[in-house]
């Protein structure tokens, strides 16, 4: 990523924590009025011109090629290759050289949330066969790795079926996570904040998915990208932060959308620290991950989500909230100040 695009930073190291991590944009731009004004001088004689190049009159689709390039494909398609995975629940991409999805998207409804009709405590961490085994994460990967098989959709958000809630136990809806402060803990509160949206919207569309973002060396002042990857052999990368990109929908055909966009460290974050810490527009999280998200979304049905509702976590012990997954809606803004949000349901 070059110096006069822009950059997302990540501030501090796992190791140190993220309590003071959030992402940093910037947009560095030359200034042409500000440079200097150059001064230009009239000859008083007639100096020689120099010559016109003249461009070639043969065009390219005369030329008749010696080689050809494209009989590489009679032996296959070197890729890139994103393996599109739906499932009941989720639709993914997945990256074979990491190991890990490229973005899962899921859809949540208040009648999706408020159908129980499963129990996780049937559901295993399994392989994905639809992916080829040299490319696939696998369960031995995670093995004493130190790192939790986090969910991209969220097991909670799909219990409305136990084989919908099964297929996001798939190996390509999960990457490393760390577990304490992070999956367990704040991650989990930000899964929350988006289920209880949809007391506020009646259709939620959430992507996610892990980012490999440059951090600058004290040392020298360059930017480098530096990831573990865990298994024996190495397999797995370990993503530097995770992102969300959120589609409130209003329910009207052509309707507004308000839309969110966070990236978070993949390390410890203090449950106080702010959500709107980590919002970022989403244009930040496309350069960064090569995606694109609201291509075909008009600006004039764009909202910004966090001027539409309260943007914060509701902070509850882990095993509380894996006993009630809903908790209180996020609080709806309006012209006049806060306003109630709806009902659970």
């Amino acid at each position: 990523m070059s110096k006069t695009t822009l950059a997302i930073i990540a501030g501090v190291s796992a190791a140190a924590g993220a309590a003071t991590t959030a992402a940093i944009f910037s947009t560095r731009k030359r200034d042409i009025s500000s440079s200097s004004t150059a001064t230009t001088t009239v000859p008083t004689t007639t100096s020689p011109q120099p010559p016109i190049p003249v461009p070639s009159q043969r065009l390219v689709k005369d030329l008749i090629p010696p080689v050809n390039p494209n009989g590489l494909f009679q032996y296959g398609f070197p890729g890139p290759v994103s393996d599109l995975h739906p499932t009941l629940s989720t639709t993914s991409a997945f990256d074979r050289r990491t190991r890990n999805p490229l973005w899962v998207a899921e859809h949540i409804t208040p009648a999706s949330l408020s159908t129980n009709n499963a129990d996780r405590k049937h559901s295993y961490f399994v392989e994905d066969e639809s992916i080829p085994a040299k490319f696939r994460a696998k369960l031995t990967d995670y093995f004493r790795s130190g790192y939790d098989r986090g969910h991209q959709v969220p097991a909670a958000d799909a219990k409305w079926s136990q084989d919908a809630l099964d297929q996001t136990f798939l190996l390509s809806n999960m990457c490393p996570q760390v577990g304490d402060g992070f999956n367990r803990d704040y991650w989990a509160h930000f899964e929350d904040f988006c289920r209880r949206l949809t007391h506020a919207y009646p259709s939620v569309r959430i992507v996610t998915g892990p980012l490999y973002l440059p951090r600058k060396d004290p040392d020298d002042g360059k930017w480098r990208v530096s990831y573990e990857v865990i298994g024996n052999p190495p397999n797995v990368a370990v993503p530097t932060h995770f992102y969300k990109v959120i589609f409130a929908e209003d329910g009207e055909t052509g309707g507004n959308v308000s839309l969110g966009a966070f990236v978070l460290p993949n390390a410890k974050i203090a449950n106080e620290k702010p959500l709107t810490d980590f919002e970022v527009p989403v244009e930040a999280i496309e350069r960064a991950s090569g995606l694109e998200f609201a291509a075909k979304l008009p600006l004039n049905r764009r909202r910004k989500l966090c001027e539409e509702v309260t943007c914060s976590l509701l902070v509850r012990d882990y095993f509380d909230r894996q006993k009630n997954l809903m908790g209180d809606s996020p609080t709806r803004k309006g012209a006049g100040g806060l306003l109630p949000s709806p009902p659970s349901r």
